[in-house]
């Protein structure tokens, strides 16, 4: 009977794949609190950029297409539960409608972008 249950741990652990090297450093998390974002910008129907500072702004990917983001001129953001957003299904992006009502898009990752990313997003825009 052990050698059944060590032989089960053995092939569970080699199902899983090969441990993390000891010390290998892990991703950074980065979060910010929905009270801190000053501003977004629609990058496509499933992608926004929300900024907080200048030099700090985060990228949404959206679960499904938000054909009615793009010309939105307010969006909201609704954390689950706590103000902080730091992964993916923290939060939703909520936009209002005329006819609808709220439409809610659940986030399904959170990325901060790198000064390179928010420059070269700017000259986009200029």
């Amino acid at each position: 009977m052990r050698f059944l249950i060590g032989s089960a741990a053995l092939c569970a652990l080699l199902v899983a794949g090969p441990a993390p090297a000891a010390g290998a450093p892990k991703p950074e998390r980065s979060c910010f609190r929905t009270e801190d974002v000053n501003g977004f910008t629609v990058i496509d129907d499933q992608t926004v950029d929300v900024t907080i500072t200048p030099k700090n702004v985060y990228r949404l990917t959206l679960f499904a297409p938000s054909p009615d983001i793009d010309w939105s001129l307010r969006i909201g953001i609704d954390s689950r539960g706590r103000s902080w957003v730091c992964e993916g299904y923290d939060a939703e992006i909520v936009v209002p409608g005329d006819i609808v009502g709220l439409r809610r898009y659940p986030v399904t990752a959170v990325r901060k972008l790198t000064a390179e990313e928010i420059g070269a997003s700017r000259k986009k825009k200029g």
